[in-house]
Formats: C-alpha cells, structure tokens, sequence
C-alpha cells in the first residue's frame, strides 16, 4: 500500500514537472495563412512597369488590389523631386474599409519600379520572423530631407534609413499611421512616414521596425553593387551578399530603374539556364490567324546618313523581306550626293511596288534628328499605321522573315540583334555608365553570342528596331524626340522612351542579320565595294565570290582539262564587271610593250597589253583574296604544297584584234599561276583560249568567274590564243614567284 501511494505521488509530480518545463520551450508561431496577405498598390495607368510587376504578382498568385487606377497623377514628378502622397491618400481611402480585419496582413508598394522575386507564404513567414507590427523597407541614403539622419536610431548593421515604397504590417495599424495623412497630394510621402518613424512615441506604440538586413524588401538605390543574381533550377532570386539575404520584393527606386530592367530579364522565371526564355511567346501575333490581307500596315523609314558599302544589296534584302509590299510605304532619307545614283535606280525599279515612296534626299539639308523625327511623325499621324519600322543602311538583314518576327513579339519598341561580323559590336547596349554613355552588362557578351537567348529589357538601341503606331500616338505622342542636346539621334529617342516609361527590347532568337562596317569607307574608286574585303568581309565575299566556290570542297566541284591545270569558280558576275569597270576607268593600259617601269628591271620578255593591281591601289586586296580563296584550292589540287599567297605580277589583260590579240608562247615567272575569264566568249569576244604545248592541250571556251590555276615553271608552256573579235579581259596572278 505504501509503495502504491509513493508511486501515485512520484507520476504525479514527473507529469507537473514536464509540464513546467514544456512551458518554457518557445512555441513557433502559426503560420499566417497566404489568404491573409492583401497587396496594395497605386497605379493610375496601365504602364510597362505596373504591367511586368502585375505578371511577377500572379506568377506567385498575390492578390492584388490596385488603387488609383485611370485617376488623373497629381502626386507630382517623384523621379526627380518630392512628391507622392498622391499615393497615401489612396491608401488611407482603403484602409478605412480595412481597419478592423486584425487578422489581414498588409503589404503596400510601389508598381511601376518593382518586382516579386519570392511568394506569399515567404515573406509572411519573414514578416512573422521579425516580429513587428509593421516593418518599413530600409535603404542605406537618407531622402528627402538629409537633416534627420541623425534622429534615426543607431543600427549595428544593416541599412539605417526608411524607405516608403515597401510597408507590410497588420491592417489596424496600417491604418492608424495612414490615418494620420492630411497633406497635399503633391507632398511627399516619404518624409510623412519618416516623421511618424522617427517619433519615439509612435514607433513605440505602432510596434515599428525597418527590414534592416533587407530580408523582405531590396531597395537597389545605393545599393546595386550589393546585388546578384542567383540561378536556380525553377527560378532567379535577387540575392544581397552584403547580408545574405534573398529579398522577396525588388525596388528600382531612384536612378536604378535600368538595373531592375536588367534583374527583371531574369526574375523570378523570365529566363534561366535549365528553360531558356520562359515569356517570349506570351502574348504573341499569331500571323498564321491573319489573312495576307490583314497584316499590320507598316511605315519603313531608310535612313542613309553616311558613304555606306554593299548599299544596292542593302535595297535587294529590304525588297526581298517576306512581307506583303502592298503593306509598306517607304521612307528615304539620303544625305549623300554619291549615293543618289543606287536610290534612283532602286526607285525607278521598285516604285509601284510599294504602298507608297517618298525620298528625302541631300538637298533638303535636314540634320539625323530632323530626318528621323519626320519619318516617325507620317506613322504618327497616320491613323492606319500600325508600325514604324526604323532602319539604317548599314544593317544587312539577312533574315526574311524579320519584320513579322518583331511584330509577333507585341512590344511597343522592339529591335532584332545585330553584330559586326566577328566582333562584339551591336546595336544595343545592355547598361548606361553615370554619364549616359555606354556600359557593358554582365550578361552583354552572351546576348550578342547567343549563349543565351530570349527577349530583353535593354537601355539603349540604334540602327533597326520596330514602334508600335499606337505608343507612337499615346505615350510617345510628343515630337521631337530625337532631338537633345549633346545626343546622338538614337540616343536622344532612348532617353526619351526610359523617361517615358516605354520598355525597349532587343531580340535574339532567331538569326537576323549584320551591321555593316561604314568607319573607311573609300568613295574615291569606280567600284568602291571592290576595296571592302577587310572592312567587310562577308558581304565582299557574297558580292563577289562565285556562288558555286564553296563546292569546291564539299563537292569536288572543279575540272582538269589538262594535265596539272586546274578550272573551278572563283568570281562572281559582278566581281568581273566591276574589276573590269575599274581597269576602264583607270583607262592607262599598257599597250603591251617591252619597256616597262612598272616591272623590276623596266623590261618585260613577253608584254601583254595590261593594268597592274598596284596602279589602281588593289595590290593589298588582291593579296588578301589569293589567301583567303586561292590558296585553299591549292592546297587541294596540289596536295602537299603550302603556297606562300604571295605575287609581285597581279593584273589585268586586255585582248583585242586591234591593240594585241594574243600572247607567245612562255613560262610564267611563277610557282603556279591563276587565270581568271572577266567576261563571256560568243557574246563580248570571239576566239581566245589558253594551250598548253608540252600536253597538246587546248582550252578554247573560259567561262565568266571561273579560273585556270597552272604551274608556271618547267613543264606548262604555254601561249594565249588569239582573240578574233570583240575585247577579252582575264585576271592574272603570278603566285609564289
């Protein structure tokens, strides 16, 4: 009996011991259902940033209740100056309907300057963790008055000051600081927040706090270098290292508002390294919905502000994009004398193929911004304009399909990437340095190299992008746009769009295109694109080289016709006409006579009535082009050998009945030699050919572009046979001598 009453005793008192010590481990709270968190925001019109900050709050599925929208912004310009309480008076208005939902957790911010990186449950656990009625953003710069700095009260780390953009606490006290307003619209609403912050009272009795270590929200003025961005398989946090912390809520508040572009091309699932782009095809024009009929009409405005290279083959892509012609009106502005003559035969050919052809040449004196700024108004007072195509003559598209590409994408201003052919070049830049001018972004060169790709917020675009007609007479709706002081055009209508609030984007999904090099353009030549074959090397080789040359090797595509002579293409038709043109206009041939200056020595063995590639200031090119698509056939026909590409006898012959009609047999001074027929037998010349004596063989019918490649020495005498009717003109070069 007794041990039974010791062992009632000795339970009882281990229950009443447990019990006191469970009372004192800390209980975690209950987590506040996500259906609790309402987000308030105030925008008053449906701009690109409050339409990206809506996309990322249904990607976490917030709810959403936006205040202010389609009332008249009397808060004043808060980018620039004080301002917003415009946006506490929306604010005290809701929450008096609000006041008495003790449980419902509040979050207000800011919209057209702000992003959620996380969702509901993450930051009503943060917002439950830092155990506060109300927590303010914080920021490391004091605005707008730098006098109450010193009344804040003193934090071991973190940022020390109040930022209003981001406020998240339970609704009656919400209520209780907003109810206090009774300002101006045109006040400022950050200084009314401090003021109530700063009060020791107040902070006390509101149960006030700052998100010092930036758990909830990342304010980027001041703060851009503490940022990254952090990849992960579903998504992209923003991540701060200063405190190692990954805000739910971005703000690009001040001058940081292209860097949260930049941040915003990521997060939180725009783009990653595991899907690629994941909103390009949000959105979209479907053109396969569209009837030929009912495809936008489109302005395209050709601006040609410079001597431009390859500029009758920018003319043939424009004419050749697959786009109905009847769609477009074509807008010309020349500001060169020189290249008058390639406009007036494209007009003359092309002007009843589009909708409409307006030029605007030289003589009408007009500056870049003046040029660009009457182009994009015809589109803008044309009600039927749909778009505004922009385009400078040194972008050669090579993309077909480019014009429906941009228009399927649906932005307001969107261009398609294009590079300088082997450099880093393009036409956007990814960040501004202080001073406006350009930045390399860390994401810049993978843009340009597609390593990835996508559609992207950039600051800055030139040479060819599209305008929606509509943002042209609604948000761009003011003239003049390309006119600033100390800005280039295009850089004047950039700034003018970022201040705007008008995203621009660059695309690189598909291949569009190059940019032309314009930087020494020589137009002192007949034939000027003839010189282009380092500046531009491959538009020189689309223009100028055959296009059965690449055969050579993946075909076999060339003829032996004798022993060790070789026959394949090399020229296209237009780089005989216009080497022939050169040498014409050049005018001084030799006249095919034994004393030569020209020539080491002053005497030539065998003369031929000709012109030197020195004489026209070619030698370099010529050079350049026996390397670049002689030697490689050499190499081929020859196995083993490794010419050097090098000859001090480059040029070109002239055969004709009256002047010299043939040439003696002869070696050539050379390892091997080129031939190369400039024009067509049975239509600019009769008789000619090449025999080769050692073999007894006869090649009587070169083709136009196609070359001889001989050995010179030894074994191929040879003799040019004679040319009975018309003028023959060949290439020759004397190869490794």
């Amino acid at each position: 009996m007794e041990y039974l009453k010791f062992y009632l005793v000795f339970s009882c008192w281990i229950k009443f011991a447990a019990s006191v010590l469970s009372s004192d481990v800390p209980q975690a709270p209950v987590p506040i259902p996500k259906e609790k968190l309402l987000v308030l925001t105030v925008a008053t019109e449906e701009t690109d940033g409050f339409l990206r900050f809506m996309r990322s709050a249904d990607y976490f599925n917030y709810t959403v209740k936006v205040l202010g929208m389609g009332e008249a912004w009397k808060g004043g310009d808060v980018g620039r100056s004080i301002g917003g309480g415009q946006k506490v008076r929306l604010l005290k208005n809701a929450m008096e309907a609000l006041a008495d939902q003790e449980d419902l957790v509040v979050l207000s911010v800011d919209s057209y300057d702000l992003i959620f990186a996380g969702g509901p449950e993450e930051i009503l656990r943060k917002f439950q963790q830092a155990n506060h009625k109300v927590l303010f953003a914080a920021e490391g710069l004091v605005w707008p008055d730098k006098q109450l700095a010193d009344k804040y009260p003193l934090v071991r780390t973190g940022k020390r000051y109040l930022n209003s953009g981001g406020i998240i606490g339970y609704a009656p006290y919400i209520n209780r600081i907003v109810s206090q307003w009774n300002l101006h619209d045109n006040d400022d609403d950050q200084l009314f927040y401090t003021k109530i912050y700063l009060d020791p009272l107040q902070r006390e009795s509101l149960n006030m706090t700052l998100d010092h270590k930036c758990q909830i929200f990342q304010n980027l003025n001041g703060a851009v270098d503490e940022v990254l961005l952090k990849f992960g398989t579903d998504r992209v946090r923003v991540r701060n290292t200063a405190y190692d912390s990954l805000p739910v809520v971005v703000h690009g508040n001040g001058n940081t508002k292209m860097y949260l572009n930049y941040l915003a091309n990521y997060v939180p699932n725009a783009w990653n390294y595991e899907h690629g782009c994941s909103h390009c095809d949000d959105d979209v024009v479907d053109f396969s919905q569209l009837k030929v009929g009912e495809y936008p009409n489109v302005l395209v405005g050709v601006f040609i502000e410079q001597p431009t290279p390859f500029l009758p083959e920018f003319f043939q892509r424009l004419l050749t994009l697959d786009y109905p012609k009847d769609k477009l009106k074509l807008f010309v502005h020349n500001n060169e004398v020189y290249h008058e003559k390639h406009i007036q035969r494209f007009w003359e050919e092309n002007r009843n193929v589009f909708n409409s052809f307006k030029v605007v040449g030289p003589e009408e004196n007009l500056s870049q911004g003046e040029a660009r700024n009457m182009a994009m108004d015809l589109c803008r007072q044309d009600a039927t304009c749909d778009y505004y195509f922009s385009i400078d003559s040194d972008v050669m598209l090579t993309n077909r399909q480019t014009l429906k590409l941009l228009i399927e994408q649906n932005r307001k201003i969107i261009g398609p990437l294009v590079t300088r052919h082997g450099k880093l070049w393009s036409n956007f830049w990814g960040a501004l340095s202080l001073d406006g001018y350009y930045a390399r972004s860390e994401d810049y060169v993978d843009i340009v190299q597609r390593k990835r790709v996508g559609v992207w917020n950039i600051p800055y675009m030139a040479h060819v992008y599209l305008v929606k007609g509509s943002a042209l007479r609604n948000e761009l709706k003011e003239r003049n746009y390309f006119v600033l002081e100390k800005l280039d055009p295009d850089m004047a209508l950039c700034r003018n769009a970022r201040e705007m609030g008008v995203f621009m984007y660059i695309t690189n999904r598909h291949e569009f295109g190059r940019l032309i090099s314009t930087a020494n353009y020589n137009i002192s030549h007949y034939n000027n694109d003839l010189w282009q074959i380092f500046e531009n090397p491959v538009d020189w080789k689309e223009k100028y080289i055959h296009s059965n040359y690449t055969r050579i090797f993946t075909e076999n595509y060339l003829e032996q016709p004798c022993p060790d002579v070789f026959w394949f293409p090399v020229f296209s038709e237009k780089a005989c006409d216009e080497l022939v043109e050169e040498m014409e206009h050049y005018g001084s041939w030799s006249g095919g006579k034994h004393q030569d200056k020209r020539i080491a020595g002053g005497y030539e063995t065998v003369p031929t009535d000709d012109i030197h590639m020195k004489q026209i200031g070619f030698e370099k090119e010529w050079l350049h082009f026996i390397r670049e698509f002689i030697s490689p056939v050499t190499l081929k026909v020859f196995s083993g050998y490794y010419t050097k590409g090098y000859a001090i006898m480059n040029f070109v012959v002239k055969y004709t009945p009256e002047r010299q009609a043939y040439l003696r047999p002869h070696h050539d001074s050379s390892t091997f030699t080129i031939n190369i027929a400039l024009n067509n037998k049975g239509i600019d010349f009769q008789g000619g050919g090449c025999r080769f004596h050692r073999y007894n063989c006869t090649i009587e019918s070169p083709r136009k572009g196609w070359s001889f490649m001989h050995p010179g020495r030894l074994t191929h005498l040879h003799e040019g046979l004679p040319t009975t009717g018309g003028t023959r003109y060949i290439a020759v070069s004397f190869i490794d001598p």
